[in-house]
C-alpha cells in the first residue's frame, strides 16, 4: 500500500478520482452494455445520455447504401459509456469540456465529400445533465452552426485515430496505445519557447533526467503516435507539433532509418514561420498525454475494480492493473436506513426510516405530533426532531448529491436522497432543496438549446443593451468591456474566470 499526503497528489489526479467515482455510474455502464449486446445502439446511447442528431434512412438516400453500412457497423461497435469515460474534462469539477466537436470516424474516399461521425458537447450555459450528441459532419456548409459554438471538428481533439477509446471491439488496444507496460514518461521542460522553435522534452532514457510518475505527458509514445498521424494525413514522414500549453507549441520531426526500425522524433532543425507551423499536423491530445486511469492506478487512488470493465480488462491483460494497481482503504458506506444515534433527554434514541419516512422510532407517534405542534407555535424542539430537520436541510451526503447532479446523474442523486430521507419525505427549505431545484431549472436551458430556441447564452450582452435573446442586433457575439464604470462584482467575476481550455487535464 502506497502512502500519500494530500499535498503530494497533483490536483488533476484528485479531479480524475472524483470523475471516476461520479461521472459514469455503474448503472449507466450496465444498462448501456446490455443494450449494446443485443444490437440496440440507439438504446445504448440513450442510457449513456447521448442524443442522436441524424437519421440513417435520410443518410442512405443522400450518400448511398455502402456508406451507411459502414456507419451502422461503427454505431453497433460504439460503446457510448466508454466514450463518456474517456471524454475530455475541465478542472476543477471534472465536467465535460463544453463546446467541443470531436471526430470519431471518417467515411468516403479522397476526392469525394468526406463524412465524419462526430460527438458534440453543449456550450457551458446549457451543459445541465452533461449530455452529449452524435452527429454527422459533411463540411462547413452543413451541421448546426447556429446552435453549436464550434461545429467544425477539432483536429487536435480527434478520436478517429484512437478508436480504442470508444470502439468496444478495439478496446483491447488500450494498454498498448497508452504505454501501460513501458516506463513512465518524463515531463517536458517548464520553459516554453517561441512558436516554431522546438521544445525538447526529457527523453525517458536519459540518465541525468529522472523520470516521474506524475508527469501528464506520454513522451515515450509520441513517435509511434506521430507515425499513425502522418500516415493518416498522407505523409509517411515529416514534421508535427505538440501543444504543451495555451501559448507553447513544440515542433518535432519524425525520422527512422528504414521501415524495419522503430520511428523516433527529434526537434526540428530549422525555424519555421508561424503560418507553416499552424498548418502542420497536430498530435492528438489523447496521444500526447498519459491515460488518466493509468495515472490513478500508479498513484494508488483507484482500484482496478472501480474502472470501466473494458478498461480494466485491457489493463489487466497487460499486467498493469495487477502490478501498479493500489487501491486505497476505504470504510464501508452505511446501509440506507441505518439508525442515527441522538442523545435526547438523557437517553440515546434512534432515528431511522419507517414507512418511507425518516422518524424518531423511540418516541410515541402521539408525542411526536404534540412536539411538532409545539415547534410550530414557537416552542423548543426535541433533539430528535432537530436532528431530523438537520438531515432534511443539510445532510452529510450533500457533497455527494452535488457531485452526482453536477455530472448529470439525477437518478443516482435522488437514490441517495431517498436512502437518507425515504421516498415519502417532503423536502424542507435548505441547501439540499436548493441544489435539487437549481439542477431542475438548469435542465430547461439545455432543452432550449436542443430545441434551437436559444442559440446563445440568455444573459450574454445584457449589460450592453442586448435583445430578448441576450444578443445585440448587429453584434451577436458582443461582450461588454471592463472599464471604470463596470460594477466591482462583475469585474471580480470576469477577472477570476479562466477559459475552459486552461483547465484541460487530459
Amino acid at each position: 500500500m502506497a502512502h500519500h499526503f494530500a499535498n503530494d497528489i497533483p490536483p488533476r489526479l484528485l479531479m480524475w478520482q472524483r470523475v471516476r467515482e461520479y461521472a459514469v455510474p455503474p448503472s449507466m455502464i450496465e444498462t448501456a452494455t446490455a443494450r449494446r449486446a443485443v444490437g440496440d445502439w440507439a438504446g445504448a446511447c440513450a442510457a449513456a445520455r447521448i442524443d442522436v442528431d441524424f437519421d440513417l434512412r435520410a443518410m442512405r438516400d443522400r450518400h448511398g447504401t455502402d456508406l451507411v453500412t459502414h456507419l451502422r457497423a461503427d454505431l453497433r461497435r460504439l460503446a457510448p459509456d466508454l466514450l463518456r469515460w474517456h471524454m475530455l474534462r475541465i478542472a476543477p469539477d471534472g465536467r465535460l469540456r463544453p463546446g467541443l466537436t470531436i471526430s470519431l470516424a471518417r467515411y468516403g474516399s479522397p476526392g469525394t465529400t468526406l463524412l465524419q461521425l462526430v460527438v458534440r458537447t453543449p456550450p457551458a450555459w446549457a451543459d445541465a445533465g452533461q449530455r452529449m450528441s452524435l452527429a454527422l459532419w459533411e463540411g462547413s456548409g452543413n451541421g448546426t452552426p447556429g446552435r453549436h459554438p464550434h461545429p467544425h471538428p477539432d483536429r487536435r481533439l480527434r478520436l478517429d485515430l484512437h478508436r480504442h477509446l470508444w470502439d468496444s471491439e478495439r478496446s483491447g488496444e488500450l494498454a498498448r496505445r497508452c504505454g501501460a507496460g513501458g516506463t513512465p514518461s518524463a515531463a517536458p521542460p517548464d520553459r516554453p519557447r517561441a512558436l516554431g522553435r522546438p521544445v525538447q522534452p526529457d527523453q525517458p532514457d536519459q540518465p541525468d533526467r529522472p523520470t516521474v510518475h506524475d508527469s501528464p505527458w506520454a513522451v515515450a509514445r509520441w513517435a509511434a503516435e506521430a507515425e499513425l498521424l502522418l500516415r493518416a494525413e498522407g505523409r509517411p514522414r515529416g514534421a508535427f507539433t505538440v501543444r504543451l500549453g495555451a501559448r507553447s507549441r513544440a515542433v518535432f520531426e519524425l525520422v527512422a532509418p528504414d521501415d524495419s526500425h522503430a520511428p523516433t522524433f527529434r526537434p526540428l532543425r530549422e525555424e519555421l514561420p508561424p503560418q507553416e507551423v499552424a498548418a502542420l499536423p497536430v498530435l492528438p491530445e489523447a496521444a500526447a498525454r498519459v491515460l488518466p486511469d493509468l495515472e490513478l492506478l500508479r498513484a494508488g487512488l483507484v482500484s482496478a475494480e472501480r474502472l470501466h470493465p473494458l478498461v480494466a480488462v485491457a489493463l489487466a491483460a497487460s499486467g498493469s492493473a495487477s502490478v501498479i494497481g493500489l487501491a486505497p482503504v476505504t470504510g464501508s458506506a452505511p446501509e440506507p436506513g441505518d439508525p442515527h444515534r441522538v442523545e435526547c433527554r438523557g437517553e440515546v434514541h434512534r432515528i431511522a426510516l419507517r414507512d418511507g419516512v425518516l422518524t424518531a422510532i423511540d418516541h410515541d407517534p402521539a408525542q411526536l405530533r404534540r412536539e411538532e405542534l409545539l415547534v410550530a407555535l414557537g416552542g423548543p424542539a426535541l433533539p430528535c426532531l432537530r436532528a431530523i430537520d438537520a438531515v432534511h436541510r443539510t445532510p452529510e451526503a450533500l457533497p455527494a448529491v452535488r457531485e452526482r447532479l453536477g455530472h448529470g446523474d439525477v437518478a443516482g442523486a435522488l437514490a441517495v436522497v431517498e436512502g437518507l430521507l425515504g421516498p415519502g419525505a417532503v423536502l424542507r427549505d435548505g441547501p439540499l432543496r436548493e441544489v435539487l431545484e437549481t439542477a431542475a431549472a438548469r435542465r430547461i436551458d439545455h432543452g432550449l438549446y436542443r430545441s434551437g430556441l436559444v442559440a446563445a447564452h440568455p444573459g450574454a450582452g445584457a449589460a450592453g443593451g442586448g435583445n430578448a435573446l441576450g444578443m445585440r442586433p448587429a453584434e451577436a457575439g458582443y461582450r461588454p468591456r471592463l472599464d471604470r464604470r463596470t460594477p466591482p462584482a462583475m469585474r471580480r467575476k470576469r477577472g477570476s474566470r479562466a477559459r475552459p481550455r486552461t483547465g484541460l487535464t487530459y
